[in-house]
């Protein structure tokens, strides 16, 4: 008796420590906000900003040596579909894709190695299309990819998300219809990278963890910009001492277009269902009988951590998040980023989509809302753009409400949105389009609001 006491003793404190500790280490690295350089972020950015710094001019020939690879290994296992491939788990998922994902890491691979030997038309390789986003994005994403990855399972597979989803889900299921561990989901992003929360998201999604229509809302509305980023958009615009109304404006349209944008078509549409088809239990997050909410969250911890057998396959699940991303996001990114930048550059495309905008803008009470309205859709392409164009606006008030919409759209094809179709989270381009537009309508009359009232 004393024996079968002292074994369920070391077990408790052995699935106790499995619980608190990695995850205290993933707090600290994912959303504990440092100080580092005069900015406020995370330690993820901080390893990675340092990586960055080490390899700095070899950056871009490791990416465009790995998104050719990928390239090559997809087609090879398309073509000639190879034991290796087929018997294993994870190269099946990363190398054996549909003839879409096919295409676009052709494509990806296509732009990337005309970019870096800089043939071709110069609007392929200029330093406001391909070139940005091969010198300028694709290093910082493959070094928060490299750290994220590798570190993830710290957030996922010790408890953190069980413990942390049941505590908020009182909060997170009747405001926003999502589990309570998407809250985690969010900070992670608001205080490091918006790439960030679309791996977490992703990684949860394939893990049975949240729902089709659920990881479509999380990815597409809580992968927030980051404070870092959004001090420099507002830096762009001139208005950095406007940092509090701005981000509180930011979060307030975030929070608004949270609420509202899930409840529409083509979020709203989503089917309730896991990725393997089968629907959520009823009773998934109820607590038991004799539990509080705590207790409950902290007994599904224990239970989590416990499943934690070798710390090998975490060391190995982390490299696969890692070559996941690596290998099958940066194609896409290239690709669809690229094309996104084409197309703004040399197109009037989004200055003509920007025209109906006029009339709300000017109902608004906007100043210079014809040239307002020429930034309103080409943060479809990249976020930074709208803030280099309203550079040029003379209205504080204008610069301020543009700057905050290019932050709350979220669904910017240089990134957000070609990570969130490089992922696994089911949406396709025109829905990432249609979201988009909801959520610029949604937000752009709380910023205005706001700014009225600041001004």
């Amino acid at each position: 008796m004393e024996k079968s006491l002292a074994t369920q003793a070391n077990a408790h404190l052995r699935n106790f420590l499995m619980f608190v500790l990695p995850s205290l280490i993933g707090v600290l690295l994912f959303m504990t906000p440092i100080s580092y350089q005069g900015d406020f972020t995370i330690m993820i950015a901080v390893l990675a900003k340092s990586l960055q710094a080490a390899l700095a001019d070899a950056l871009p020939l490791i990416v465009t040596v790995l998104i050719s690879l990928s390239a090559l290994l997809t087609l090879l296992a398309t073509l000639f579909k190879p034991k290796m491939v087929t018997q294993s788990v994870f190269l099946n998922t990363l190398l054996n894709v549909s003839p879409v994902w096919l295409c676009s890491r052709l494509l990806g691979a296509g732009f990337v190695l005309l970019v870096y030997t800089q043939t071709g038309p110069e609007i392929l390789y200029s330093a406001d299309t391909g070139g940005l986003v091969l010198n300028d994005l694709l290093p910082v994403l493959f070094s928060v990819f490299i750290f994220a990855g590798l570190l993830l399972p710290l957030l996922l597979d010790f408890g953190l998300l069980e413990f942390v989803g049941t505590l908020l889900t009182g909060i997170m299921r009747p405001i926003f219809r999502l589990p309570g561990r998407s809250a985690v989901d969010c900070m992670a992003s608001w205080l490091g990278d918006g790439s960030v929360g679309i791996l977490l998201t992703s990684k949860q999604y394939e893990g049975h963890h949240y729902t089709q229509r659920e990881a479509a809302i999380i990815g597409t509305t809580f992968s927030a910009v980051s404070i870092t980023f959004s001090l420099v958009v507002l830096a762009q615009v001139k208005l950095e001492h406007m940092f509090l109304p701005f981000y509180g404006a930011v979060c307030l349209a975030g929070v608004v277009a949270a609420i509202i944008v899930p409840r529409l078509p083509p979020l709203c549409w989503k089917k309730d269902t896991f990725i393997n088809g089968q629907a959520r239990p009823a009773d998934h997050e109820a607590t038991p009988k004799g539990y509080s909410r705590l207790s409950h969250g902290y007994q599904l911890a224990l239970q989590r951590a416990s499943q934690v057998t070798s710390l090998k396959l975490v060391a190995r699940t982390g490299v696969h998040n890692a070559l996941d991303m690596l290998l099958g996001v940066l194609p896409v990114v290239m690709a669809f980023g690229t094309l996104a930048l084409i197309i703004a550059e040399t197109t009037p495309l989004f200055s003509w989509l920007g025209l109906p905008f006029v009339p709300l803008l000017e109902w608004l009470q906007i100043p210079e809302a014809a040239a307002a309205s020429q930034t309103v859709m080409v943060g479809f392409a990249d976020m930074f753009i709208p803030a280099i164009l309203a550079s040029s606006i003379e209205s504080d008030l204008t610069r301020f409400v543009i700057a905050a919409l290019s932050v709350t759209q979220l669904i910017y094809m240089s990134e957000v949105g070609a990570l969130l179709l490089g992922s696994k989270i089911p949406v396709n381009l025109l829905e990432l389009f249609v979201i988009f537009i909801l959520r610029t309508l949604v937000t752009l009359p709380v910023i205005a609001l706001v700014a009225h009232w600041v001004f």
